[in-house]
C-alpha cells in the first residue's frame, strides 16, 4: 500500500516546471531551475558570453551552454531572439532527437512505417539502432507513466523537457546525473548551427 502510495506522489511530482527566467540585453537571469545536474541550478545568471548558441523559436526556446541545455519560458522568445541579435549570439536548427525517440510514448498510433523512418533519422543524427533501442527501454516505464497515468496523454510531441521531467523522479542524484549529461548529449549529437 505504501508503495502505491509513494508510486502516485511520483508520479505527479513528474511536472517540475522549467523555474523562472527574466532576459536583459545581456544576460539571462534563472531562478528556481529544477534539474540539479544543470549548470544553472538552482539558480545562475548567464553572460551573453556564456552563450554558445540558443533556439528561441523551441517549444519551449533553449539555450545551449557548453554541453548543458537550458529551457526558458516561451513567454520569452521574442526577447531571446532580441538577446541573440544584440550579443551576436549564434542560432542552432531545430533538433528532433528525444522526439523521435520517445515517438512510441505519444497519445497517437505508431506504424512499423513510422518506426522505420525514425530509425532512419536518428541513424542520420549519429544515433544508431541499438543505442535507441536501449534509450528506449531504459525510458519506457517512466514515459508512460508520464504520459498516460498523469493523464497528459501528450500525441503531439515529446522531448528532453519531458523525459527530463520524467527520468527525476525516477532516478536517485547520482544516477540521474549521469542520465542528464547522456541526455544533452544526445540532445546536441550532429548540432547544425544557422550561418
Amino acid at each position: 500500500m505504501l508503495k502505491k502510495i509513494i508510486d502516485k506522489i511520483r508520479t505527479f511530482n513528474m511536472f517540475c516546471g522549467i523555474g523562472e527566467s527574466e532576459v536583459y540585453q545581456n544576460e539571462i537571469r534563472i531562478k528556481n531551475y529544477p534539474f540539479k545536474p544543470s549548470s544553472v541550478f538552482p539558480k545562475k545568471t548567464i553572460r551573453a558570453e556564456e552563450v554558445d548558441a540558443l533556439f528561441w523559436d523551441a517549444y519551449p526556446p533553449l539555450i545551449k551552454l557548453k554541453d548543458d541545455c537550458i529551457f526558458i519560458s516561451r513567454e520569452y522568445s521574442d526577447e531571446l531572439k532580441q538577446f541573440a541579435e544584440v550579443n551576436d549570439v549564434r542560432t542552432f536548427k531545430p533538433i528532433w532527437n528525444w522526439q523521435w525517440i520517445l515517438e512510441p510514448y505519444l497519445d497517437t498510433e505508431y506504424t512499423e512505417e513510422t518506426h522505420k523512418s525514425l530509425l532512419k533519422l536518428l541513424d542520420e543524427k549519429g544515433i544508431p539502432l541499438e543505442e535507441v533501442a536501449s534509450l528506449r527501454s531504459e525510458v519506457k516505464d517512466q514515459m508512460i507513466k508520464y504520459n498516460f497515468d498523469t493523464m497528459l496523454w501528450e500525441w503531439g510531441s515529446l522531448g528532453l523537457l519531458d523525459v527530463l521531467a520524467a527520468m527525476r523522479v525516477k532516478y536517485k542524484a547520482k544516477k540521474f546525473e549521469d542520465f542528464y549529461k547522456r541526455a544533452m548529449e544526445i540532445q546536441f549529437r550532429n548540432i547544425e548551427y544557422n550561418g
